[in-house]
């Protein structure tokens, strides 16, 4: 492949062979993916050959490896010339995203004294690991049906939560479009018990405080400032959506020469939106982008309780914000309306200021864009940006440089867990091992993606988070 580096922030990929299109890496050339085996850029390349995929296939300063997509892709297709829907385009954590939570009435001195009691119980508390459990168990498929429906929203009816956070959710805490119909019994057997937890991985509840504010508007309405006290959790659909796209990848492989299309990477299954097979596929996403939603209600709710109880004062939402979904969107492509398949796979839909999707609250200001670092470093909040290049997309967190187990074998669980609390970060992890695969020095350099991010006009940083405690998956 020929790499041009067009700007410090914008790498392009020139069409050769079955590309479509070219493509198009936001990233410095200290972020681009150097890792021995890291086939990310390769990857990008496959991308491009897709039916009906318009612009560029693109990717966020985090890009790394993924399951036929890279971590860190977007890419759009065209409904009405045969665009295709592909679940590596997603992820098998379909709908994983962050919430992010602030206190209005504790600031970092008025926790400290309770901080070890709160992430004591937290640590107790919070559902996590790969297996079942969760703080909302379901106990008929009815009423798994009506989360897969109602997401967040129903979550808040039963008690999870009040109607102001569906305000500040993406899409007010629900898809529509969902078909519980296309949800595999064995999708809805693992989907009953995990409402409410975090999984494993690099999923994370952490207790954060604001350090640093670079856009006094935009964190004044977001309700930021210098010193008060957040909650971040990184969660997605858990075993439910690694089910649905397991179930939607291998019906995919089987249908595509129906349809007469081939990829370079068989990851790269794939059907017309407007088949039979996609519409399955998005009916079924859409029901796991809503479980996702109501997991994290539900920890958000929780998290906001201990709290109140610990501290005395709660806790107001932020924003709600997925990282790995499909939608439909209408874009102007080469100056016409068209209605396309948004693919953003490890990356954060930016909307800018002015949108007719966003609240109201948050029209003069844009889609807060929610970026985790790692439990060392920080993490960032953005905002949207007129113009931006990517179909109103952006990076969604760090990205890694090491394989879990590299990463595992660098350090000793115990270790990090000592230098960490020495920083005077709190960590509540389920295994030691967990921990060395999640070391910070296992991932991209967070500050280094956000100057890429905000340079390559994706988005613009509004306030800098580190981290007090952390709860680890």
């Amino acid at each position: 492949m020929r790499l041009v580096e067009e700007t410090q922030w914008r790498h392009r990929i020139e069409r050769e062979g079955a590309m479509r299109v070219p493509g198009i890496v936001f990233a410095s050339r200290d972020l681009l993916p150097k890792a021995a085996g890291d086939k990310a850029l390769e990857q990008v390349v496959n991308v491009a050959t897709l039916p009906g995929i318009v612009r560029a296939s693109y990717a966020m300063p985090d890009v790394h490896w993924g399951y036929g997509f890279p971590i860190g892709g977007v890419a759009a297709t065209d409904v009405a010339a045969d665009g295709v829907v592909s679940p590596g385009g997603v992820g098998f954590d379909i709908s994983c995203g962050v919430r992010l939570l602030v206190s209005p009435g504790v600031t970092v001195d008025e926790l400290r004294p309770q901080l070890t009691a709160v992430m004591d119980e937290l640590g107790a508390t919070v559902p996590r690991g790969p297996g079942p459990g969760g703080l909302w168990p379901l106990y008929d498929r009815r009423e798994l049906e009506r989360v897969l429906v109602g997401g967040a929203r129903y979550a808040v009816e039963q008690g999870h939560g009040c109607a102001r956070d569906l305000d500040l959710c993406e899409d007010q805490g629900a898809l529509d479009g969902a078909d519980p119909g296309q949800v595999s019994l064995r999708a809805e057997q693992r989907g009953l018990s995990q409402v409410g937890s975090l999984g494993s991985g690099n999923h994370f509840l952490e207790v954060q405080e604001v350090e640093a504010v670079y856009d006094e508007r935009a964190a004044e309405a977001l309700g930021l400032a210098v010193g008060r006290v957040c909650v971040m959790i990184h969660c997605g659909s858990r075993g439910l959506g690694h089910q649905i796209c397991s179930d939607h990848v291998a019906i995919m492989a089987k249908a595509m020469a129906t349809y007469d299309i081939t990829v370079p990477d068989r990851q790269l299954a794939c059907v017309p939106v407007r088949s039979r097979e996609g519409q399955a596929y998005l009916g079924a996403m859409v029901a796991a982008a809503n479980y996702g939603r109501a997991n994290r209600q539900v920890l958000g709710e929780h998290v906001r309780r201990v709290l109140t109880d610990r501290c005395g004062a709660g806790l107001d939402l932020v924003y709600d914000i997925s990282h790995n979904l499909a939608k439909l969107e209408q874009h102007d492509v080469e100056g016409v309306p068209r209605l396309l398949c948004v693919h953003r796979k490890g990356a954060t839909r930016a909307l800018p200021p002015g949108h007719a999707d966003l609240p109201r609250s948050l029209t003069d200001v844009g889609q807060p864009v929610l970026l985790p670092g790692t439990m060392g470093t920080a993490s960032y909040v953005l905002v949207g940006t007129r113009g931006s290049p990517a179909f109103h997309s952006a990076a969604h967190g760090a990205g890694r440089t090491l394989s879990r187990h590299a990463a595992a074998r660098s350090i000793r669980g115990r270790q990090l867990q000592d230098r960490l609390e020495r920083q005077g970060i709190l960590v509540r992890g389920t295994s030691l091992r967990g921990l060395a695969e999640e070391t910070p020095t296992a991932y991209k350099d967070i500050d280094a993606v956000v100057a890429a991010t905000e340079g390559a006009g994706l988005a613009r940083k509004v306030a800098r988070l580190v981290p007090l405690g952390v709860v680890k998956g």
